[in-house]
């Protein structure tokens, strides 16, 4: 049985995610545990000076509950998985406070959001509240981008510079997802220039091509100065379906993930991503 979190705002870019999580593990038992977080500042910022904070509460504890009502009867149109149990949570701290108390007390195996809130700014492909989980809380996250629409990923890229040791706790994850789609994983280096790997580079490189023995894989490289396009080139040319990456990687995973819209970069709103913690 794996554990599921889902933060929604009920934004549509809310709604992709939870459509994406429910087709993506429709094979696997699931609890699936949607969060809706309300920070106590922003519902006691526009009342009355004289208004309680208790019935504000209350006032925001209704509707948030009218919400999340809506929701689920929502996901009931859609079509039944004895597989899936939904349970809903309403929170009112601050957001990645509420994400890491989740994480622990429900033990969750992935988390799975959208890119942008209702809130989300179009020159921003990575909304703040995602950021922050992805960046501050760790755990698998899958980002799900607002254009993305489920199809099974048969094509995982992974693009990395091979400077890291690949623990087991990211391995196995990647393993998972791979054995879950009977998809094939593609390692792609991106550097500047062709130059033969480094001694640290070429271990890691050989750690991960054992480890990954009994999956479907390959090693790809390519050269550019701009890491983006080159992301977007690997994949238009091999159809890639998600990009998974290691958040501790910052520098080469930032560029890729949190770079603003750019002409020509479209793989920011239609390819899932995976993020991985150590």
């Amino acid at each position: 049985m794996k554990n599921i979190l889902i933060p929604t705002d009920f934004s549509e870019n809310s709604w992709n995610a939870i459509v994406y999580a429910l087709s993506f593990f429709k094979r696997v038992k699931c609890n699936f545990y949607l969060l809706h977080v309300s920070p106590f500042e922003e519902m006691i910022g526009g009342d009355s000076f004289y208004t309680s904070k208790e019935t504000v509460l209350e006032k925001a504890t209704y509707s948030d509950k009218e919400q999340m009502q809506l929701l689920i009867k929502r996901i009931e149109k859609l079509p039944l998985n004895t597989k899936h149990h939904v349970h809903t949570i309403n929170e009112y701290i601050f957001f990645v406070d509420a994400i890491r108390k989740q994480v622990k007390e429900k033990e969750i195996d992935f988390i799975i959001m959208g890119t942008k809130g209702a809130s989300g700014l179009k020159e921003k492909t990575i909304g703040s509240n995602t950021g922050d989980v992805i960046t501050k809380v760790k755990c698998p996250v899958l980002v799900i981008p607002e254009k993305a629409t489920y199809s099974k990923p048969k094509e995982i890229a992974f693009p990395t510079d091979y400077n890291m040791y690949y623990k087991s706790r990211v391995l196995n994850t990647i393993m998972d997802t791979l054995t879950l789609n009977d998809a094939t994983l593609r390692v792609v280096h991106i550097a500047k220039k062709e130059q033969e790997l480094s001694d640290l580079q070429k271990r890691n490189k050989d750690f991960l091509d054992d480890s990954l023995d009994d999956m479907k894989h390959s090693f790809h490289f390519l050269s550019n100065t701009n890491i983006e396009e080159a992301v977007q080139c690997f994949v238009e040319s091999r159809d890639i379906d998600m990009i998974t990456m290691i958040a501790k990687n910052l520098n080469f995973f930032q560029r890729i993930l949190f770079h603003p819209v750019v002409e020509k970069i479209s793989y920011h709103t239609d390819i899932p991503f995976l993020v991985l913690h150590e």
